[in-house]
């Protein structure tokens, strides 16, 4: 486990996030119902607003983890359902979705194109938040949550450590003593939560106590665990998801890596693709556990 005085002691460093950042870029292809997850309640017109505070990596996940885990995840419907399942990449693994997806992307027909962007993964990220502000549920301050973003609120994270103006300090946005509380601001654009409008206030440690900020970072909850193995469903299981979702219908004799059918293609063209974009910035938590509700996950 990380030594606390350690971590005060390196108070400010940006190195290892930097390089954790450029190394997350070089490799870049461009809503969990737990009540450890924090969402920002919005009003009738989509408009929501909260101030929270990134916390640094948790005690309970050692001293080499990054304050935050990518994941990434599949949610579409297809003529047998909706399929809503983490995808197997995140852990450097082989994913029958996507592989399917790049089957039909290189057909060079442009239905199977459209439906191959219709399932496309989504990013997220996930990192422990303290939420300093939430008007519509004030019971929520002074607690730790873990928070799920897209992103666009991972590039102002990163735009925050690497300013473009020379008077601008460097901000690390994890750190408990130089970090700075984000201001969370939601409006709804073109059907989508838009967060371009959060900003970062000026760096201030989180409390001018250091007995309170250990008892915080020693609170959170584990990021590891979010993205261990019992997370994701092992190929066969996801690939029998899958068929059942896409409508195909096998046989015996059926090699399993059959691409689809022209008329599961007209199919799907034929009900909207909905899905999970991983480019939106609204980052679709709330589709996301609506899609959940829907999903039939039972094979």
């Amino acid at each position: 486990m990380v030594d606390f005085t350690k971590m005060k002691r390196n108070s400010g460093d940006l190195s290892k996030l930097a390089k954790a950042v450029e190394d997350m870029n070089k490799t870049y292809d461009s809503g969990d119902k737990s009540e450890n997850f924090f969402k920002v309640e919005t009003d009738k017109v989509g408009n929501g607003q909260a101030v929270i505070r990134f916390l640094p990596a948790p005690a309970v996940d050692g001293d080499d983890g990054l304050p935050w885990v990518k994941l990434y995840s599949h949610g579409f419907q297809g003529p047998g359902g909706w399929l809503i399942d983490n995808c197997p990449t995140t852990k450097g693994n082989e994913c029958c979705i996507c592989a399917e997806n790049t089957k039909l992307w290189n057909s060079g027909i442009e239905a199977n194109k459209e439906v191959a962007r219709s399932r496309k993964r989504k990013l997220s990220y996930i990192a422990n938040v303290y939420v300093v502000s939430d008007p519509k549920h004030p019971e929520n301050e002074g607690t730790i949550k873990l928070f799920k973003f897209g992103k666009k609120i991972f590039d102002k994270i990163t735009e925050a450590m690497n300013p473009q103006f020379a008077d601008e300090t460097p901000i690390n946005a994890f750190d408990l003593w130089t970090g700075a509380n984000f201001k969370l601001k939601i409006r709804k654009v073109d059907g989508y939560q838009n967060y371009d409008k959060s900003e970062f206030e000026k760096p201030c440690a989180l409390f001018d106590d250091d007995e309170k900020l250990e008892a915080i970072w020693k609170a959170e909850h584990s990021l590891q665990e979010l993205v261990s193995d019992k997370q994701f469903k092992p190929n066969e299981q996801l690939q029998k998801r899958l068929d059942k979702v896409l409508g195909f219908e096998t046989t015996t004799d059926t090699p399993s890596d059959t691409v689809q059918s022209k008329t599961t293609v007209e199919k799907m063209k034929s009900r909207p693709a909905v899905s999970i974009d991983e480019s939106q910035s609204s980052e679709s938590d709330d589709s996301l556990d609506y899609f959940r509700n829907l999903a039939n996950t039972d094979d």
